[in-house]
Formats: structure tokens, sequence, C-alpha cells
């Protein structure tokens, strides 16, 4: 569909069926293939190896935390350029995007290649399974400049109208993936370094795909000639910063988290914590999925001036996330012993009373996850930077750390209950922003803002 048509003039509850679901399939694909990764690697590798994936990954997400930056960031002013009629500016930080992801990809991964060993070490880890993670980490190291555009080029598709398109890249990435993962793992008996690799493949095969209709000029946005300028990259940087800070902060804390419980529990306590993780890499992209796939039609909109119509698409996303949430909740929360048992197989006793505790008070999380989310992703696509930092970064670090402190007298139960508390408080603070927002939030219209002053 034009994206304009669906943007500007396709009712709401329709608008979110065409554009959010599918953005919650593409999501869910993607999830479901990281939940596969795991259970290949905890199924053919063992134990040691599951434990290695989850003490590298913190520094993977790392990895393309610059790339989400930069795709994010010049997402939310190219959707609202588009609403104000400017599609030279567009395509100019559509292009501009592009270059700088690719060149942050070969920094990035290029530092991180080096130094993936010292990283590791300080994480604690020793022998095998200090050698798994630098190999874990070392192949998406060297992938990262062909792989990290596919998380922009996601984006580009869904501005452009391409959304049953960049759902079924995204299904079909997943698959790939997974196939070549079965094989790698399965059939030739590879080691770790394999299930970077098969990924690693999946994304840069489906970034060469997503890219051809742009390079055939069949899209709403189109290469040009780049025009770098400082306005442009700071509007990309900051629209950028609060899922950059949140990824960043995130591992931070999982950094944290892994070093406390490398000393707390060892290999076992690192296990139940990737659990956790995985359990949440299959809700959370849900969530996400339905909010960023708003993200344009909210800015298109914000930027045409028809707040009435942003304030219905909301809703929409507001609603939607706190049912996930709350299915969530309950899938958690009764079914501990089934999911440990999917990622570890053979899980032993100690491992396995661990891991069902730490579900059932983890699953708590997604009572009140859902509001800060959906708050944060608004701020977002409404060019509120701050307000969706401040989210972001007391979510992801600033809750989480406090709560170490305060909690840490209940040792291992301690660090299960921080996702709940720092989810509460996370819902608190995105209340208090968006009751300050009020009056600019529920502005009227344009058209009636004329109406009103002709009336004067």
């Amino acid at each position: 569909m034009n994206s304009t048509t669906l943007f500007a003039k396709t009712p709401p509850l329709k608008l979110f069926l065409l554009a959010s679901l599918p953005g919650a399939i593409s999501m869910l694909a993607s999830a479901l293939y990281q939940t596969i990764d795991g259970v290949f690697v905890g199924q053919y590798l063992g134990a040691t190896a599951f434990a290695a994936l989850n003490l590298a990954m913190p520094f993977v997400v790392i990895n393309f935390s610059l790339a989400d930056l930069i795709g994010v960031g010049s997402a939310v002013p190219i959707s609202i350029s588009l609403g104000k009629k400017q599609s030279q500016e567009a395509n100019n930080i559509f292009t501009c995007a592009c270059l700088m992801i690719v060149g942050a990809g070969v920094l990035v991964g290029g530092i991180l290649y080096a130094v993936a060993p010292l990283l590791i070490q300080l994480m604690g880890a020793t022998g095998e399974f200090a050698e798994m993670a630098v190999q874990y980490l070392r192949v998406y190291a060297l992938c990262s400049p062909v792989t990290t555009i596919i998380f922009a080029v996601d984006n580009f598709l869904r501005i452009c109208g391409y959304i049953r398109g960049s759902m079924f890249l995204n299904i079909f990435m997943s698959a790939l993936s997974g196939v070549l993962e079965f094989l790698f793992l399965g059939v030739f008996r590879w080691g770790i370094w394999g299930a970077a690799l098969a990924t690693c493949m999946g994304m840069f095969v489906c970034a060469g795909i997503a890219f051809v209709p742009f390079l055939r000029g069949k899209a709403l946005l189109r290469f040009c000639r780049p025009r770098f300028h400082g306005r442009m990259i700071r509007q990309i940087v900051a629209c950028g910063s609060p899922n950059f800070l949140n990824n960043i902060a995130g591992r931070i804390t999982s950094i944290l988290m892994n070093a406390i419980l490398v000393h707390l529990g060892g290999e076992m306590a690192v296990s139940v914590y990737g659990i956790l993780m995985f359990a949440e890499g299959f809700i959370q992209p849900l969530l996400y999925g339905m909010c960023d796939s708003l993200q344009p039609a909210v800015g298109y909109n914000w930027g045409a001036q028809q707040y009435s119509r942003v304030r219905a698409i909301e809703k929409c996303c507001f609603v939607s996330s706190g049912v996930v949430s709350l299915v969530a909740v309950f899938a958690i929360a009764l079914l501990p012993e089934q999911i440990t048992h999917l990622f570890v197989a053979g899980a032993g006793e100690e491992l396995l009373q661990n891991a069902v505790s730490a579900l059932q008070l983890f699953s708590l999380t997604y009572l009140t996850r859902w509001f800060s989310f959906a708050t944060q992703s608004y701020m977002l696509a409404i060019e509120k930077p701050l307000s969706a930092s401040l989210i972001s970064v007391s979510t992801a670090l600033v809750f989480p750390v406090v709560l170490i402190g305060a909690l840490w007298p209940l040792g291992l139960t301690g660090i299960w209950l921080n996702f709940a508390g720092t989810s509460l408080l996370a819902g608190l603070l995105s209340l208090i922003i968006l009751r300050r927002l009020r009056g600019e939030l529920n502005r009227p219209d344009f058209q009636e803002q004329d109406g009103a002053q002709a009336a004067q």
C-alpha cells in the first residue's frame, strides 16, 4: 500500500492491523530464531556452550548498538520529513544513514574482535567456558560490516509501505539462519562459532535482498548524493539515543549481572539468567514489533500536525502491549519447567529448582513492563528523545543497579526479583512523563487550530 495513504487516511484500528501485526510477526520470527539458537547450542553443544553464549551475548548486542542508533535515529526524522512533504531531505537522511551504519560496523567490529579475549577474561570466565565465548563474539565482530545494516533496512522498508515484505523477509531470515545452524551444529558438528556464523550468513543474505527495491529506484526512499551536515547528524543521534542508550545500558547491566552470578552461583546461575533472557527475548520483540511498526505512522501524522490521529494510533499501541504482556505473565508462571527443559536438556535438580523459582518471579515483570515500553516508543516517534532516553536508561541501568544493592541480602532471589521491581519503577516514571506532557500531547489538529483562529 502507498505509505502516504496508509499513514494519513487509513482508520487507526485498520492501520494497527495492517502495520503493527505484521511488525509483531516479524519480530516474533526473529525471537523464535533467537530461541532456537539457544536451544541448538544447549542441545548440541551442552550447558557450558549455552552459558558461554549468554556470557558473550551482551557484547554481541553492543556490536549492533551503533547501527541501531543510526537506523532508529534516522527513521524518525525520515517519517516526519515525509509528513512535511520534504522528500529530498528524507532521501538524504536515508542515504547518509546507510553509509554511517557500514562505517560503524567496521569500527566497532574491529575493536570487539581485538579485545574479545580481554572482555571475557574480565567477566571471570576461564578455560573452555572462556574460549567458547570468545569464538562466538569474534564471528559477530568479523561479520559486523555486512550484517548490522539489517536492523535499519527493516525500518526503511516499513516507512516505504513494504510492511508485508518486511515481515516475509524477517521470517525468511529466521528460517534460513535456523536451517544453517542445524547444518553447522547438527550435521557438520562445528563448534559454537558455527552458531554465530549461521546467524550472520542469514543476516547478510537478507540485507542484500532488502535493498533491491531501493537500488532499483522502486521505493519511496531513494539513494542520492549524500550531504552530511551537523544538524542532520545531531537529529539522528538525538532520535536514536533512547534505543542506543537502552542497548548500552542494558548490556552494562547484563555484564554486571553475569559477573555477580558467576560469583554467586557459577555456570548454573549464568545458565538460569540465560533462560530468563531467552524468555524475555521472545516477549519483548513482540512488544517492540507492535510499537516500532507504528512509529512511522505516528511520526508522519505528528509532522502533518494530525494530533488526534496520533492519539488514536497510540491507544491501539498501549492496549495491544498490555494484552500481550498479561498473556506472558500467565505463560511464564505456569510453564517454568517446560521452559527450562527447552533450553537445557537433562537439567539437574539444582538447576531446575533455581530456574523454576527464577521464572515465576520473573513473570511478574510483565504486569507493568508494557506501559513503559509503549510510552518510550511514543516519545521516540514524536521526537521527544530526552523523555524516551530517561525511560530507557532508567529501565536498563539505573533502576536495576539500585535494586541490586537494595535486594542484595536476598542473594539470587534478589537478582530474580530485580526485573519486576525495575518494571514497576519504570511504569511510575512513564506515568509522570505522560502527565507532564499532557498539554502538548492533547493539542488540537492543524485544521482545528486554523478554525479557532478564524473564529477569533
